[in-house]
């Protein structure tokens, strides 16, 4: 498998646009391989009969949220919706069928649902915090909690089927902060240098609410973003807490892209689309502009998943197909030189293997 380290990310943001390109397409293929390994599959397997909790995230687009990669889960656990600023309203059909859809699936199989809902923040510097919100954020923290209310509105206002769970994440430092009841929070960063058997305590403090069997399986995401912060103590991290990304993303089906701070990823959850797009090229156009990433181009990737051959895949691609258009014409409005340099594929992805196909592209 290949390397998902920020350093990789690092190296390959640096190479010219043909050749970032080339590599994310392989590493969309390699990704494939190994889902469908009889390792990885075993992997996964045992991972889900020692933690069977449902992981569903709710997230920004932003490409520095990359909660695999900071809390070392394996790839295939969580489930995330990505949106910008992670603005969400349940109450959009679309979102709403999905996530329902999720849930039901996993309570007919008799697993509960932990639903975390992220905001995020910069520690160092409050302008590199998030852009939906004009990095405000109190509001980004208020608008997770309104995410939570409406969750306990749908699935039950007791949490004990469907545990909604805000959740800050500081990119400074790739820290998870938990927040619990009456105010309650357990922010990663204090428990460097602790011994991580002690978070259980903790989390049980924070949280007394959260059943005994979501807080089991939450606990190895709190442990490995322990191991993870610590790991990153001491280290050099000036392009990874800064936005470098070179891809924007637009639908789903994009777990191949386990690299951090490398795609702005936008799903179809709202009915506002323009918005994030918009502001994803801002991001994009910004990259360029102060140097952190090449000015000879940028991907833009649309990818919808399908389940099975026929009308399913068909339905796939005129979905991938208009994604593409839609934000092509988006970023050529907002953004007409950047537009020039725009390398346009568009894809569906084999969702039980995770194999990606191209139907279309320009290079």
């Amino acid at each position: 498998m290949p390397s998902t380290s920020n350093s990789s990310a690092t190296r390959l943001h640096q190479r010219p646009i043909h050749e970032r390109i080339d590599a994310l397409l392989a590493l969309s293929r390699q990704h494939a391989e190994h889902f469908c390994s009889p390792d990885a599959w075993l992997a996964r397997q045992r991972y889900l009969a020692q933690h069977p909790t449902s992981l569903l995230v709710m997230k920004c687009m932003d490409g520095r949220i990359h909660l695999p990669h900071a809390t070392r889960t394996p790839l295939g656990i969580i489930t995330p919706f990505r949106n910008l600023g992670g603005i969400f309203d349940l109450g959009w059909p679309y979102l709403g069928e999905l996530l329902t859809d999720s849930v039901l699936a996993a309570a007919q199989q008799g697993r509960g649902t932990l639903m975390c809902i992220t905001y995020h923040y910069s520690a160092g510097q409050p302008q590199r915090g998030c852009a939906g919100f004009g990095c405000d954020t109190a509001a980004a923290r208020a608008h997770a909690y309104g995410i939570a209310e409406q969750a306990g509105s749908l699935f039950g206002k007791d949490h004990q089927q469907v545990y909604p769970l805000v959740c800050g994440f500081e990119t400074d430092s790739d820290a998870l902060v938990i927040h619990g009841k009456a105010g309650a929070v357990l922010d990663i960063r204090d428990w460097v240098g602790q011994p991580a058997e002690a978070l259980a305590v903790r989390l049980a403090a924070v949280c007394p609410d959260m059943p005994d069997d979501i807080r089991r399986d939450l606990l190895p995401l709190l442990e490995g973003n322990l191991a993870h912060v610590t790991s990153l103590y001491g280290t050099a991290r000036a392009l990874d807490i800064e936005h470098r990304e070179w891809v924007i993303c637009i639908g789903r089906g994009f777990d191949f892209l386990h690299l951090p701070n490398t795609a702005l990823i936008i799903g179809p959850y709202g009915p506002d689309l323009a918005e994030p797009i918009g502001t994803a090229a801002d991001i994009i156009a910004a990259n360029m502009r102060h140097g952190r990433i090449p000015d000879d181009g940028f991907m833009l990737l649309a990818s919808t998943p399908y389940q099975h051959s026929g009308v399913d895949r068909a339905r796939a691609e005129l979905k991938s197909q208009f994604l593409s258009r839609f934000a092509a014409q988006v970023i050529g409005q907002r953004h007409p030189e950047l537009a020039s340099k725009m390398r346009p594929h568009t894809a569906v992805v084999h969702w039980p293997t995770r194999r990606l196909d191209l139907l279309q592209s320009n290079n």
